[in-house]
């Protein structure tokens, strides 16, 4: 694997988690990295887990900017989706089913959340490996 496509799996990663952490923690309160807690130790628990997505990002564009990809649109974008469908699948595998520690939206229908969440996830990759796969055939 190349320098720029570490770099833009990780771009992946870190743009799908700040997005979790935005959209389903702070805008729509679904749910907190550690939810079984006072409000407190969720807002903490989730700050932590944006600092730890921050660095990734940060990470990445060090990568990105040392790779140098020639070709930046389908490398980029196939590493890209990779990173965000395996950050998501991974997440949701562990924490939501495995783990139970937290939820995509907790209560009824929880369970139909979750695997959606899931199925994006999957969604993701399959278009990531499609991508990276027509760049090599190319």
């Amino acid at each position: 694997m190349k320098t720029a496509d570490i770099g833009a799996f990780l771009f992946g990663v870190g743009i799908i988690g700040m997005l979790d952490g935005i959209v389903f923690h702070q805008i729509l309160q679904w749910h907190s990295v550690n939810m079984h807690t006072d409000r407190f130790h969720q807002i903490m628990s989730d700050g932590l887990f944006h600092l730890f997505v921050t660095l990734v990002i940060f990470v990445s564009g060090i990568l990105l900017w040392k790779g140098n990809p020639k070709e930046p649109s389908i490398s980029f974008w196939g590493s890209f989706l990779l990173g965000a469908g395996a950050f998501n699948l991974v997440e949701g595998i562990v924490n939501h089913h495995l783990l139970q520690a937290h939820h995509v939206k907790p209560g009824p229908n929880q369970f139909l959340y979750d695997i959606s969440y899931d199925i994006f996830a999957l969604l993701l990759l399959t278009i990531g490996w499609i991508l990276l796969r027509r760049r090599n055939d190319a």
